[in-house]
């Protein structure tokens, strides 16, 4: 079952939170970072947002949450780094009896640039995270202390580098890379498991092993998750009905691309729609 999701911002009496926005600090806007933090949190703490407008990192760097990623919750502990990509739903609580440390950083990307996390994009790396967050540190200290512009110019470059480095990882000339190009040229095609590894030619366990390792998921999670990135261009870009659009991104009814959409995203179709038009609108585009 779907759940019905909402805006939700709940943090408790036990949190301690730090944040610092491109309002308080113009140079986060040179990288396109809207707001970054470092929090210390326990159980009721909660956040939901619904399609927020940028790429988000989550960094855990002691204890243990709970991440709502590609339709369900998943745990996350020390040393592991999660990504999401715009407009796509970001949820995470913590859980009863464990506090729970991680620096984020959410970003602002409008529809026409190419978001720092996209379809090649892993969304889960069990490594990382420790950078980030000695980063995150580093600029809370200097940014609480001396606060010199030269500094706060590289600590916030840095920590773009090392979510660049992560959201974009250079393998350019990998087997895997060349097989998802040749699948985003084609994504309304029945792919599946036997499939992608012919096109890649390895062996379905090989190429199982390798999707893991590279994007955390596995090779039919890949897919599904290229055809709701597409099926988000088409919403945007297009005035397409929903039966018209299912099969441009490999469903054969409408019902079966809302489902997995819906649970994917957050948002229905229609609901995704009309936000998009909504952001159009105030922006003044």
């Amino acid at each position: 079952m779907i759940p019905e999701w909402k805006e939700t911002t709940v943090d408790g009496p036990r949190t301690r939170r730090w944040s610092l926005d491109r309002a308080q600090c113009a140079e986060l806007a040179t990288h396109r970072i809207a707001w970054l933090g470092l929090d210390t949190v326990a159980a009721p703490y909660r956040r939901v947002r619904l399609a927020p407008s940028g790429s988000f990192l989550l960094a855990c760097l002691e204890g243990e949450g709970r991440i709502f990623l590609e339709g369900r919750w998943q745990v996350v502990r020390p040393g592991q780094l999660c990504l999401a990509p715009p407009r796509i739903l970001n949820a995470f609580h913590a859980v009863a009896r464990r506090q729970w440390t991680f620096a984020w950083i959410r970003y602002e990307e409008p529809l026409a640039v190419q978001p720092l996390v996209h379809s090649r994009s892993p969304l889960r790396v069990a490594e990382g995270a420790q950078e980030i967050g000695r980063v995150v540190s580093g600029l809370k200290a200097e940014w609480e202390g001396v606060r010199n512009a030269a500094m706060i110019h590289h600590w916030i470059s840095l920590l773009h580098g090392l979510n660049l480095r992560v959201a974009q990882p250079a393998r350019a000339k990998s087997r895997l890379s060349s097989l998802w190009e040749r699948v985003s040229l084609a994504i309304a095609e029945g792919w599946k498991l036997g499939s992608l590894a012919a096109e890649a030619g390895v062996s379905a366990e090989h190429l199982r092993r390798m999707c893991r390792r590279e994007l955390g998921r596995t090779p039919m999670a890949q897919v599904a998750y290229m055809r709701v990135q597409r099926a988000q261009e088409l919403l945007h870009g297009t005035d397409d009905k929903l039966d018209a659009i299912a099969p441009q991104v490999g469903y054969h009814t409408a019902d079966v691309f809302i489902r997995a959409f819906t649970r994917s995203v957050g948002l229905s179709p229609s609901q995704y729609r009309e936000r998009g038009r909504e952001a159009r609108s105030s922006a003044g585009t």
